[in-house]
Formats: C-alpha cells, sequence, structure tokens
C-alpha cells in the first residue's frame, strides 16, 4: 500500500470516531489530500471514500457535512464513472429525503459535481450520464409535486444546469472550454447533442406545468429555468414552448387569475431576455396581447409587461419596428406613474425626497420577482418604464430626431424623480441618448452643411438649459447617488457639446463645492466632483471659470491635502488641468495668477516634499509641479528654487525619475525660458545615464527632454555634461527602434545648432549610424525628416562641423561603390532617402547647389555609370533641379529626355519623376516643352504623364492656372486610351488639376459624365476620387454638392464606370464619410445591387482542351463589398444592420476573394452589433461549416491549397468572433459546428493558433 493510500484508510478510520471534533478533522485532511494532484487512488480507496462520503453527507454535525459536499469536488476527478454514478444515485435519492438539511446538502452535492464534471472533449461520456441521471431524478421529482421543498431544490438544480453548468443542456460549456483549451484530441469524441436532445424535450415538458403551480416560489423558478432552456434548445421545441405561452394567455378581458398572467409575462420576458433573437416571427402576435396587459390595474403586471419590451427591443429591433410608437407612448406613460405622490407641490415633494431617501441598497437592487407586499410598487413600474427607453433609445439610432422631440423633455422632466433608483435610471437613459447624439468620426461642423448630426445637436443645445435647470436642486441633494447622476449625465453632455455649460457655470461650481466639502459620506462622491471639474476644464472656455476661481481654488487645494490618497491624487490632477486651461502657454494671460499662485504652489509643494506618500500621488504631485513651473514660473518667486531642487532629487529617485523627466520637458519647453543653471550640472549627467536604461518609455521621455533643454537654454548647458549625453547616442541611431532613433537625430540637430563644438568630437560615430540608418528599406518619413535637419544643421554651423563635400561623398558612397555590372543593389527606397538628404544638403548651401546638380547631370550622362548611379543622380536632381537656378536646368532636357528611353526601367521611372519635379520649378520653360514631347512622343506617353503628374502635384495652383486650358484638352484627349494603367495617371492628373482652380473645373469634369464615352465616364469618376483626402481641404464644400451627382454612375450601364464610381465611394467613405452620410438613402440600394452575383456576366473562355470560367461582374462585386466594409467603419448609425447581413450572407458563398472580406466583415458585425447577428447566427453557421470542410481537388496546384489554407483561417477568425456573442453558445447548430471543429484534429489545431494569435494581439496592444 502506498504512503499516500495508507494515509487515507487512517482518515477513514477516524471519521467512523463518536468525537464529532475527530471526524470533522479527519474530513479536512481527507479534503486537503484530495486537491493534491500527486495524490491517486486505487479501486479499495475509491470505494471506500465514496462510501465514506456518502456516510458523512448524513452526519448529525452540519460542519462534517458540509466539509464531506467540498470532498464531492476534487473526488469527482480521482474516481472512476460508476462511483460518481453512485454518488450521483445516492445524492438524487437524498434529494427526497423528509429531512430539509439531507435536500439541502444533496441539493449542493449534486451542484458541486456538476461543477467538477470533465469536459466533453476529453472523450468521457461521464457528463452525459450524469445529466441524463440527474436529469431523470429530478424532471420525476418536480413532476410528482409531493413537496414543495424538492420542487424548488430541483428547479434550482435544473436551472444551473441549463445555464452554467459544464453538464448543462447541449453540453456548449465544455464543448467552448475544449475549443479554446486544447489542440485536437488523438480520437474523436462522441457527439453529445444526439442523446440529449429528447432529454431537452422532457425537461420542457416537466417544466411548463409548474407555471400553473399555486407557489410563487416554484413559478419563479421555473421561469428561470424554461428561460435558460429556450436558449438552447432546438428550433422546434422552442416554437413549441412559444406557441404555449401565447395560447395560455387569456385575453385582456378574458377571467384569468392575476397570478397566472403574470407568471406567463415574467415567462415571456424570461425568454426574451436568454433568447429574445428567436422570438421575431412572434412579436407580430404577442406584443399587442402584451401591451393590453399594460393597461390592466396591477402594477407589477406592468413591471414584467415593461421588463418584457426592453428584452425584445434590445434582441429584435427590427421586428419591433411597427410596435415602437405604441410602445413610447405607454413608456412615456407609465414612467410618470406615480399615485400616491404630488409633483406640483414643492414643499411636499422635499418632504417625501427625505423620508424615501433612507431606501436600503438591498431593495434598490431587488430582484424583478417579488415576495415582498410592500403597499407601493408603483416605483418598480417607473423604473421599468425608463429601462424600456433606454433600450428603445440604444436600438434605434436612426428615430434619434423623434426622440429629442419626444422622448428628450419628458426625461428631463422626470429628473425630479423621488426614488433614487428610478431616478438613477432616467438619468441612465438620457445618458443613453446623448450617447447616441455624439457626432461620428470625422465629423466636422465647421466643414458641413447642416446634417441629421447637425441637426439633432442643434436640439440637444435647447435642451441645456432644462437640463440644468432641472439638475439645480440635485447637485445639492442630500443623496449621495443623485449627486452622481448629475454628475454622470452633465460629464456626458459637456463631451457631447464642448462650451455649452459655460453660461450656466455657476450653478455647477456651487454643486462641486457642495460635493467637495462632504465629509459625511464616502470619499466617492468627492472624487466623482473633482473629475467631473476636471473634464469640464476641457471642455468648457477658461473665461468661464475665471469668477468662481476665489471660491474653486480653496476646495480644490483643501482635496490636494486630503490624506485619502486616491482624493489628493484626483485633486491635484484637477489642480494641473486648472493651471493648463487658464493660464494656457499659447496666449496671453487673461488672468491674472498673482492672488492664487502662491495657494497653488504651495499646496503642490507639500505633496512634493513628503516621502511616504501613494505612488501616484507622488507622480501626479510631480506633474502638476511641472506644469505650475512650466506657466507660472515666473510669478513663483521664492517657491521656484525649491521646486526645481526637488524635481532634480525625484529625478534622481528610480520610482519617480519617469514623471520627474517628463515635468523637466514642460519646464523645459516653456516659453517663459526660465533660468535652469542652478540643476543643469547635475540632471545632465543623470538624463545621459537613462539613455543606457532598458526602459523605452523612458528613453523616449528623456530625449524629448535634453531636444526641449537644448533648445531653450543653448549656450547655456555645461560642455562636458552635452559631451557626456552625445557619447550615448550613436547606439540609439538604430533601425531596431525607429521612434528612439529619431529622437536622437531631432536632439542632434537642435545640440549642433547649440554647440557646434561639442558635436564635432563625436560626429564621425553619429554620422557612421546615421548612414548605416538612411540604408534601411524601412525608414519611415519622420525618421529621414528628422536626418535631413540634422545634416543641414552639420553644414550651416560657422565652421561647419563636416564639410559640405565630405558629407556629400558620405552620402553617395553606398551608391558609387557597387560595381558597375550588378545593377541596383539596394532597395528603391534607399535611394529615395539617399537624394532627399542630398538635396537637403544642397539646400543648406545654396552656393554649392549649382555644383552638386552639374555634377550629377554629368554622372546621369556618362556612359560609364551604373544603372544605381543613374537612378540616383535622377532622384536628386529631382530635388536639387529647382534650386540649382537656369544653367544645369537647360542642360537637363535633354538627358531626361535620353534617359526615357533607357533599357533600365528603374532609370525611366527616375528620369521620369525628376521631369516632373524639376520642370514645377520652371514651369514657362518645362510645360510646354513636356506638353510638346507627349503629343510628338505617343510612345513615351506613359512616362511623360507620369512627369505632369509630379508637376501638378508640386508647383504651386497660380503658376498652373496660365496651362490648365492646354493641359485639361490634352488629358481628355488621351482618356479613351487603350491601357487602363494610362487612364488611371490621366485620372489622378485631372484631380490634381481641378485642385487648380475647382470653382471653374469641377463643373466642368461633371459634365463629362454625360457628354464622355465609358472610358471617359471611368477615367473622370477615378479623377473625383483624387480629389477625396482624409484631412480638411477648401475643395470639400464645394465637392458636396456635387457628390451626389457622381454617385449616380453607379446605375451606368458600363461596368467599368460603375467599378470606378465604387472606388470613389470607398474612398468617401474611408477619408471623408462627412460627403456621403446624407445621400446613404440613395446610394445603399444601388450598392446592394451591385454585390449581386449577374449570370448574364458569367462566360465560358475555351483554353485548349480545357474550359474555363470567367465572371466579368467579380470585380464590381469586390468593389461593392469593399464599400461594405468602409461603411462599417465609419456609418455604422447610417446603416440597415439586417438589410447589411443580407449581402454579408450572399457574400459568404460567393468567390474567393469576396468570402475573404465577408468572414473579416463578420467577425466585425459580431463585435459592434452582436443582436442582429445572434438573430441569424444558426443561418450564418453552414458557409462557415461549408469553407472550413472543403477539400482541394487531388493534384491542384500549389496556390489553390494555400488559398484554401487562408480561406479556412479566415473563416475561423469569424467563428472565434461568433463565438464572444455570449448567447452565441447556447445556439444547437453552433453546437453541433463545435464538436465537428473539435473531433477535427485539422480544425481543432487551426481554431486554437487562431485563440493564442487574438490574445497576443490583445496583449500587445494592452502593453503598446
Amino acid at each position: 500500500m502506498s504512503a499516500a493510500a495508507f494515509h487515507i484508510s487512517s482518515l477513514l478510520e477516524k471519521m467512523t470516531s463518536s468525537d464529532k471534533d475527530f471526524r470533522f478533522m479527519a474530513t479536512s485532511d481527507l479534503l486537503s489530500e484530495l486537491q493534491k494532484e500527486s495524490v491517486q487512488l486505487d479501486e479499495d480507496s475509491e470505494r471506500k471514500v465514496v462510501k465514506m462520503l456518502l456516510r458523512l453527507l448524513e452526519d448529525k454535525n452540519g460542519e462534517v457535512q458540509n466539509l464531506a459536499v467540498k470532498c464531492l469536488g476534487p473526488l469527482v476527478g480521482k474516481v472512476k464513472e460508476y462511483q460518481v454514478e453512485a454518488i450521483v444515485d445516492a445524492l438524487c435519492a437524498n434529494m427526497r429525503s423528509d429531512k430539509e438539511q439531507l435536500r439541502d446538502i444533496a441539493g449542493i452535492g449534486l451542484k458541486t459535481i456538476l461543477s467538477e464534471l470533465p469536459p466533453a472533449a476529453t472523450g468521457s461520456g461521464l457528463a452525459t450520464t450524469v445529466c441524463r441521471k440527474i436529469t431523470g431524478q429530478l424532471t420525476s421529482a418536480i413532476a410528482q409535486q409531493e413537496d414543495v421543498a424538492v420542487q424548488l431544490e430541483a428547479l434550482d438544480i435544473l436551472s444551473d444546469m441549463l445555464s452554467s453548468s459544464p453538464a448543462m443542456g447541449n453540453m456548449i460549456a465544455p464543448i467552448f472550454q475544449a475549443l479554446r483549451g486544447i489542440v485536437a484530441c488523438p480520437r474523436p469524441v462522441p457527439r453529445l447533442g444526439a442523446p440529449l436532445g429528447a432529454f431537452h424535450a422532457s425537461l420542457l415538458h416537466c417544466l411548463l406545468p409548474q407555471l400553473s403551480s399555486p407557489r410563487l416560489a416554484v413559478r419563479k423558478r421555473a421561469v428561470g429555468a424554461l428561460g435558460h432552456l429556450a436558449a438552447a434548445c432546438s428550433t422546434d421545441l422552442f416554437v413549441e414552448l412559444a406557441d404555449h405561452l401565447l395560447d395560455r394567455l387569456p385575453g385582456p378581458r378574458a377571467p384569468a387569475s392575476p397570478a397566472t398572467i403574470r407568471t406567463l409575462i415574467q415567462c415571456l420576458g424570461s425568454v426574451g431576455r436568454h433568447a429574445g433573437h428567436r422570438f421575431g416571427n412572434h412579436l407580430d402576435r404577442l406584443v399587442p396581447m402584451v401591451e393590453e396587459f399594460c393597461n390592466m390595474d396591477d402594477d407589477e403586471l406592468r413591471e414584467s409587461c415593461l421588463q418584457a419590451f426592453e428584452a425584445f427591443l434590445r434582441k429584435c429591433p427590427k421586428e419591433m419596428s411597427l410596435h415602437v410608437p405604441n410602445i413610447t407612448s405607454l413608456c412615456l406613460r407609465y414612467m410618470k406613474h406615480d399615485p400616491n405622490y404630488n409633483y406640483d407641490s414643492d414643499g411636499e415633494e422635499e418632504q417625501m425626497e427625505t423620508e424615501d431617501h433612507e431606501l436600503s441598497e438591498q431593495e434598490s437592487e431587488e430582484e424583478e420577482y417579488s415576495d415582498d407586499n410592500d403597499d407601493d410598487m408603483s416605483w418598480k413600474v417607473r423604473r421599468a418604464a425608463a429601462k424600456c427607453l433606454a433600450a428603445l433609445i440604444s436600438s434605434r439610432p436612426d428615430l434619434l430626431p423623434d426622440f429629442h422631440r419626444s422622448l428628450a423633455p419628458a426625461l428631463i422632466r422626470r429628473f425630479r424623480e423621488r426614488e433614487d433608483n428610478v431616478k438613477a435610471d432616467v438619468f441612465g437613459a438620457y445618458v443613453v441618448l446623448l450617447r447616441q447624439t455624439r457626432p461620428p468620426k470625422g465629423w466636422l461642423a465647421s466643414m458641413e452643411e447642416p446634417t441629421q448630426t447637425g441637426g439633432n445637436l442643434h436640439m440637444l443645445q435647447g435642451q441645456v438649459p432644462l437640463v440644468v435647470k432641472a439638475l439645480q436642486r440635485q447637485l445639492k441633494d442630500r443623496s449621495v447617488r443623485a449627486r452622481q447622476g448629475c454628475f454622470g449625465l452633465l460629464a456626458e453632455l459637456a463631451g457631447v457639446l464642448p462650451g455649452s455649460l459655460a453660461e450656466h457655470m455657476p450653478v455647477l461650481v456651487s454643486g462641486i463645492i457642495f460635493s467637495l466639502a462632504d465629509r459625511a459620506n464616502s470619499s466617492t462622491i468627492r472624487m466623482d466632483a473633482l473629475a467631473f471639474l476636471q473634464g469640464l476644464l476641457g471642455t468648457e472656455p477658461a473665461e468661464a471659470f475665471h469668477p468662481h476661481l476665489p471660491a474653486l481654488l480653496p476646495a480644490v487645494t483643501a482635496c490636494v491635502a486630503d490624506p485619502f490618497y486616491k482624493i489628493a491624487a484626483e485633486a491635484l490632477l484637477v489642480l494641473q488641468e486648472l493651471v493648463r486651461a487658464l493660464w494656457p502657454l499659447d496666449s496671453p494671460r487673461a488672468l491674472d495668477p498673482e492672488p492664487y499662485v502662491r495657494e497653488m504652489s504651495a499646496a503642490a509643494l507639500a505633496r512634493l516634499r513628503a516621502t511616504d506618500l501613494d505612488q501616484e500621488v507622488k507622480e501626479r504631485a510631480i506633474s502638476c509641479t511641472g506644469h505650475l513651473v512650466g506657466h507660472l514660473g515666473d510669478r513663483l518667486g521664492d517657491d521656484l528654487q525649491p521646486m526645481l531642487s526637488l524635481l532634480l532629487d525625484r529625478l534622481r529617485n528610480e520610482i519617480t525619475r519617469l514623471p520627474a523627466v517628463r515635468a523637466l520637458t514642460l519646464v523645459a519647453a516653456s516659453p517663459l525660458r526660465l533660468d535652469l543653471q542652478p540643476i543643469l550640472a547635475e540632471a545632465l549627467p543623470v538624463l545621459a545615464s537613462f539613455l543606457r536604461k532598458n526602459q523605452r518609455a523612458l528613453r523616449l521621455a528623456t530625449l524629448a527632454a535634453l531636444d526641449a533643454l537644448a533648445q531653450s537654454q543653448g549656450l547655456s548647458l555645461p560642455p562636458p555634461a552635452i559631451r557626456a549625453v552625445l557619447a550615448e547616442l550613436p547606439a540609439l541611431i538604430s533601425e531596431s527602434d525607429m521612434h528612439v532613433a529619431q529622437l536622437a537625430v531631432d536632439f542632434l540637430a537642435t545640440a549642433t545648432q547649440a554647440q557646434p563644438a561639442s558635436l564635432a568630437e563625436v560626429s564621425g560615430p553619429v554620422l557612421a549610424e546615421l548612414l548605416r540608418l538612411l540604408r534601411s528599406p524601412l525608414l519611415p518619413a519622420g525618421v529621414l525628416a528628422a536626418a535631413e535637419g540634422f545634416l543641414q544643421a552639420l553644414v550651416g554651423t560657422r565652421p561647419p562641423c563636416v564639410d559640405y563635400a565630405e558629407l556629400i561623398g558620405l552620402l553617395t558612397a553606398p551608391v558609387y561603390e557597387q560595381d558597375a555590372g550588378d545593377g541596383p543593389g539596394l532597395h528603391k527606397q534607399v535611394f529615395h532617402s539617399l537624394a532627399r538628404c542630398v538635396a537637403a544638403l544642397a539646400a543648406a548651401c545654396p552656393q554649392e547647389a549649382a555644383g552638386t546638380a552639374g555634377r550629377l547631370v554629368r554622372d546621369a550622362r556618362s556612359p560609364h555609370s551604373s544603372t544605381g548611379v543613374k537612378v540616383l543622380a535622377f532622384l536628386a536632381l529631382a530635388e536639387v533641379g529647382q534650386v540649382a537656378g537656369p544653367g544645369p536646368q537647360r542642360e537637363l532636357k535633354a538627358v531626361l529626355l535620353e534617359a526615357l528611353g533607357s533599357p533600365s526601367e528603374d532609370v525611366r521611372a527616375a528620369a521620369s519623376y525628376a521631369l516632373g519635379r524639376v520642370g514645377a520649378g520652371n514651369l514657362p520653360d518645362f510645360l510646354p516643352f513636356l506638353l510638346g514631347q507627349m503629343e510628338a512622343e505617343p510612345r513615351r506617353q506613359y512616362l511623360l504623364l507620369h512627369s505632369l503628374r509630379e508637376a501638378l502635384g508640386a508647383a504651386r495652383p497660380d503658376s498652373l492656372k496660365p496651362y490648365a486650358e492646354d493641359i485639361w484638352a490634352l488629358l481628355f484627349q488621351r482618356c479613351e486610351g487603350a491601357e487602363e494603367g494610362t487612364r488611371g495617371v490621366v485620372a489622378e492628373c485631372l484631380g490634381k488639376l481641378v485642385l487648380v482652380n475647382p470653382p471653374f473645373l469641377l463643373p466642368r469634369l461633371r459634365k463629362q459624365l454625360a457628354a464622355g464615352r465609358p472610358h471617359t465616364r471611368s477615367t473622370v469618376t477615378t479623377a473625383v476620387k483624387f480629389l477625396i483626402s482624409d484631412q480638411p481641404h477648401p475643395i470639400d464644400a464645394l465637392l458636396k454638392t456635387y457628390v451626389g451627382e457622381f454617385l449616380e454612375s453607379l446605375q451606368d450601364p458600363d461596368l467599368n464606370v460603375r467599378r470606378a464610381t465604387l472606388a470613389f465611394l470607398n474612398s468617401a467613405v474611408h477619408n471623408k464619410p462627412s460627403l456621403i452620410r446624407d445621400l446613404l438613402g440613395t446610394v445603399l440600394p444601388l450598392l446592394y445591387q451591385e454585390t449581386k452575383i449577374r449570370r448574364d456576366l458569367i462566360r465560358e473562355v475555351e483554353m485548349g482542351p480545357f474550359k474555363h470560367t470567367v465572371d466579368d461582374g467579380l470585380d464590381v462585386r469586390k468593389a461593392a463589398f469593399e464599400c461594405m466594409y468602409s461603411l462599417l467603419e465609419s456609418c455604422l448609425g447610417q446603416l440597415d444592420i439586417c438589410e447589411f447581413l443580407n449581402h454579408v450572407e450572399d457574400g459568404l458563398k460567393d468567390h474567393y476573394d469576396i468570402r475573404m472580406l465577408t468572414f473579416i466583415m463578420l467577425a466585425r458585425l459580431a463585435a459592434l452589433c452582436p443582436a442582429p447577428v445572434l438573430q441569424r447566427v444558426d443561418r450564418l453557421i453552414e458557409p462557415l461549416r461549408a469553407t472550413c470542410t472543403a477539400k482541394v481537388k487531388a493534384g491542384s496546384v500549389k496556390q489553390e491549397f494555400e488559398k484554401q489554407d487562408e480561406l479556412k483561417r479566415s473563416a475561423m477568425r469569424a467563428v472565434a468572433a461568433l463565438l464572444n456573442i455570449p448567447e452565441v453558445g447556447k445556439s444547437p447548430i453552433m453546437a453541433d459546428f463545435s464538436s465537428q471543429i473539435r473531433s477535427n484534429p485539422e480544425l481543432a489545431a487551426l481554431f486554437e493558433s487562431i485563440q493564442k494569435d487574438s490574445a497576443s494581439s490583445r496583449e500587445s496592444v494592452e502593453l503598446s
């Protein structure tokens, strides 16, 4: 016998002792042993342990019984299946005992076992067996109705099984647990759905009669269990359940027990909450009946009806559309249903509020089914009405203007509600309305005509005085919860309408000070008041706070000194925001800080000096001090030096060094130009040491601080300390971290201008690293711009740190040292980077520019130059040629024209680019020449069009106006070219040309849509796409007036024109959605039309002995689906998601490219709009299943296998996204598909890898 078995045997012997303490200790030790993973039981020990624990479950001592129940959990995983079944049988028998304590223990034991059953994915059938055993016994106990206590316990266990246990109805939980936690099992696991189908039916038939039980508690538990069952059962059983409930509901005038009606309505609400997405087809019959019951004089029934409506609105918003007016009317009526109170009497109201203020939290959180016999149930009706309105507003954003007209005034009037629980929900409903009104991303009030969004905001603006007036008394209410609700609502209002609360500041400040001084209640209300004040400082104009600062500041500084660290930290943040908002650095001081600066500095210094503070308070104190010194350092007087010294001390402390570096940056960058000499000599070596640390955030902050110090202090910086800093920089200039490299090079440029002598000593190592960085193909634009600035600083000092010719030689050496026969060995991007740097040097030394251009021209002409040298020469000339003067430009024409005929594509492209860029600097000479060459050399027109595009983009619009007509005519002559690539460049040129004179040329461009042939119409539509940028542009207002006419091309008979129009629409949706939001009502039907497969565009092409199917409409469909995806990002509120999903569903069965798009869309929709996706999840699963199980034909090429693998991966990502919707787990079809994935090793491994990818991406986002 093993040591563990011997120990357990001795424990079992002690459990037979007559001393209850011996039994208790032995059972406790057994529990500890069973919880050890290393302990394994042999067959004899299993039998003895099970027998003893079952005996102890009937022990006379309750504590021993409780410990015995706890032992069952770990025991399940250590004994054989037949032993678990024996335990279950014994517990089910005990459930029918006439002893209440034994029944309770048996119930707890069954729940414990259910929670510990092994997942189905392990291959064990134990969960199924136990589930069937328990269900059989429990349904029998429920049906016999011998003992109400037995029924209640049985119903409780069934609800647990159906809702959350691993053994629940169709075993969804273990399936998903398996999918997320394991790779495929080595052998398939039998599906559990089939044997449990009948199990659901018996459950349903057992539970339905309990709705008529005379006991309220039984009815309540049956309602809960039916709600869980409705989410997991098959469609047929759900229809049976729904029909049963609807058939049992009597007419409103038919005689029926009020309790029966309440139970049925409550059951409908429970089913709606758990499986409302399946209720859609029954709502037309159900909702009118529930509306009638709302009119009965029964507050509990009204509450249940309104809760049912809330569930239906959230789960089936489209199907509820017809019923919205009636439900709105009912909610407005019952939201003010308070028969026991007269709101017209202010005195009475105050008295009632005082009496009702003491309502307990337990009452506020009361369950929707209540056994209590309160005299006044009306507050529950009002609360249910407010919640129903919140559901209505959130589910129907399309009705927002109507809500502002009808619901908003009613909600504002109800702010005076006397019951805190109801008031919180009224506030919540209005907050939902505010959030729905928040302008969408990309909405620019200054750039648009009034739209629906603008109209909603205008209506909201009119409500602000009413809101503030309604909340004026509430802000000083003795109820903390009421004040918290006020602050939350007003903060949301300020976020939606910045500046709207400025004129109401006296009321708000008074309310804030009242809460800040409230020390009688918990600290939460003071923190909420501080957070609200901080938000106001960010949204309201500073002038609004000036009159109130004498009263506000003492309250804030008192909070800074508060002993509770959370209040102190929040107050320091508010004080910092006060300084930043009231005395900004970028405008003259409108308020004299003298009366306030002493009080603020004293408060901040007291916190900065203390060393025994919470870390958050330390960091906030340092940041607040930095803002005080940076904004008001010239008024701090004697406090300035102590503050700087303390910042230096905090800089040396490892815990506070990062916030101290950031505070020092603020001080150094301040336009006050404070004297930092006392701390510079000590601070710079400390900062230099930070550059060697591994903490990236510290290195970034340090480089920013050094750059600010170099700009503000300049020659005052101690040279030895600067040299110590510069010595650390070469290691930071690396492509391993481009952001750090950019900041390092920026600092080098600043330091070069401030102290060139110091840099001369380290220029060698720094330049070596910089030149290596410039050869990186991944060089971002920011790093390149920083490098240009640094190189210009090197040659711009007097004397220069590095000679101009030497620096040019170092830059171009990598290209010139290549073997002439090898061609460009460097990445194309490197040539552009080096050319930009050469041009930057030439611009810094204008006297050298002509010579540099001449050398480049000679290199470009030389027959001995390699391809790389020529490419670099032309790219550099494109930049240098504009500043080199007319001499080299005359030679350039011949050289560039000759290069356009080069056999090297890279040389031709570089020469074309250079011709356009140089021409932009000398339009009178180059542009007529370029246009003439386009007429004379039709074979080179593609390259010459690229040159024209560069010239149009680089030249000033005014200088182009004299040539606009010639360019316009030439471009339209080439709109009908056969090559699509050429037409694309023509379209881009047209777009840039229109920007020269939009009011004149945009209408002409529109007229070409009617006058031109198909290729011309396509080119014109593509040209409009190039007028849209992601930044505000003067043409936007004009373009908005014409965009509807351009989008009419979606009805063009030509496929290419429609595809170009869809590309234009996609660009508008993605970059500037405000252009098309108001047109979506007419555009969306045309867009959806293009997603359909057209059989007349599918043809067969014979390729030798084979026939190949060609779909000419594929590109148009693909463009349409790309538009749909963009609409999800920027115009979600304007979409009918149900209609949108219809076309996504079609796309799931389309071509490979379109399926890839729709899988991504489906994953996005699952996150953004889970309710409508949930409604049709059963239909969405089938195409996903078909994709995941599809096989590539044997003998197919490698690309076909790769495409199918990528398609499967994309489909599986969509499945993973669907599983993130909580209720999807209860769908039988999803359970079936999940089981199929789990039983297939390939699919299970794929799902596991996707789960790992998504988890790692979430972690990286959190870390960043």
